[in-house]
């Protein structure tokens, strides 16, 4: 049966230190699909962050590639197995460089916290008490 995939696109100022983070938080680069200008990481069968130096990003778009440390472009939501799994993810990438990002949402039935990347992205992860979302 078809998964439908996502990849989404980040403009990285240091490719290898962005590499290197996200291993640090237990992803893989996928060596198939990466280059000097550009990582491939995996971090599900269905999900891959493509890592694109800026110049190369640039060639994708003519917009203004945005500083992530300064706008908001995207909110990227991971779903966690367990609050437990939530604290792991975001405390790996605060102690591999990242910072934590607002406040922690915890409203019984669903707990979440965010961290933006070296480069500003936010990556919010997210548990949902599956009790809650069947009913």
């Amino acid at each position: 049966m078809y998964q439908q995939m996502i990849f989404v696109n980040l403009p990285v100022n240091d490719l290898d230190a962005s590499k290197k983070f996200f291993t640090e938080l237990g992803y893989t680069i996928n060596p198939q699909f990466s280059d000097e200008k550009a990582a491939s990481v995996v971090i599900s069968d269905t999900i891959v962050a493509m890592l694109l130096t800026k110049p190369f990003y640039a060639t994708f778009t003519k917009k203004e590639i945005a500083d992530a440390r300064t706008t908001s472009e995207v909110l990227v939501c991971l779903s966690a197995e367990s609050r437990q799994q939530v604290d792991e993810l975001v405390d790996k990438a605060i102690a591999a460089g990242g910072t934590a990002s607002g406040e922690t949402q915890d409203h019984g039935f669903m707990y979440g916290r965010a961290f933006d990347d070296l480069d500003g992205h936010t990556w919010e992860v997210i548990w949902m008490d599956p009790a809650a979302v069947e009913g």
